[in-house]
């Protein structure tokens, strides 16, 4: 895959020897670390720096990273929600969670099986969890009409759901991801804190674009809490920005 894309953006230019940046998941094993290396040294690559993901996710939100603030993002990708307090282009605390759009996919899916009795494929359970997924109660009701197969009957079916339905669902996925924001909030040391407070949390990610999220966090911290401008391309756009700043790049990245 990788060589698919390196040779994609050399347009087809055989013999690029690129120097590549990936974002990793705060908490990866070594093991983890060297598969991800090895794959990258095999598409010929002729350095490889791995950043943490939250990292590279504050970077491409804009925050000032390289001040001597507290700036904390939450990250909520496909696979993991990494949370992480940052300050002088260091990470202060960092957590990576395995639960975020994938695990909520799922438990959609489950929720649905569960109640009526319908099988839907992982591209619906997004769907529905794009259109009328929330993790806060909304200003006006939505409703969608979702096919899939009864499981008793085994015959394609039809029934309508609304967005309360669905927020139940996710309930356990998003206090799973509070849990992991207040565990960072009480492990930020105190002067960090209180620059948190002023500036609040960013989010990113396409997890981000759960409606009412940012409600959600603000009413249980009480912190402002702000979405960036493209959540869904944030951690691209930080790690391209490093690639032209190698300064930085030699301080972020983990080795």
């Amino acid at each position: 895959m990788l060589n698919y894309f390196i040779q994609k953006a050399h347009n087809r230019k055989m013999l690029v020897h690129p120097r590549i940046v990936i974002g990793v998941p705060s908490e990866i094993t070594q093991v983890e670390k060297r598969a991800v290396m090895d794959s990258a040294y095999r598409a010929k690559a002729s350095e490889v720096h791995l950043v943490e993901q939250a990292m590279v996710a504050a970077i491409g939100a804009g925050l000032p990273i390289t001040e001597p603030s507290g700036n904390m993002v939450v990250d909520i990708g496909g696979g993991t929600t990494d949370i992480a307090v940052i300050s002088l282009s260091g990470i202060v605390y960092s957590r990576s969670v395995r639960m975020a759009g994938n695990q909520m996919d799922e438990s959609i899916m489950n929720y649905l099986k569960r109640k009526y009795n319908l099988l839907i494929g992982e591209r619906t359970a997004e769907q529905i969890k794009i259109e009328i997924g929330s993790a806060y109660p909304l200003d006006k009701p939505l409703t969608m009409e979702i096919k899939g197969r009864n499981l008793i009957e085994g015959v394609p079916k039809t029934i309508t759901i609304d967005d309360s339905e669905i927020r139940e669902s996710l309930s356990e996925c998003v206090s799973t991801i509070m849990n992991a924001i207040r565990v960072a909030l009480e492990r930020t040391p105190p002067e960090l804190s209180a620059d948190i407070s002023d500036r609040g949390i960013v989010l990113t990610g396409g997890g981000a674009l759960v409606k009412n999220l940012d409600k959600r966090i603000r009413e249980e911290t009480g912190l402002p809490v702000s979405i960036a401008d493209d959540p869904l391309c944030s951690v691209v756009l930080g790690t391209g920005k490093m690639l032209s700043d190698f300064k930085l790049l030699r301080k972020i990245s983990i080795d």
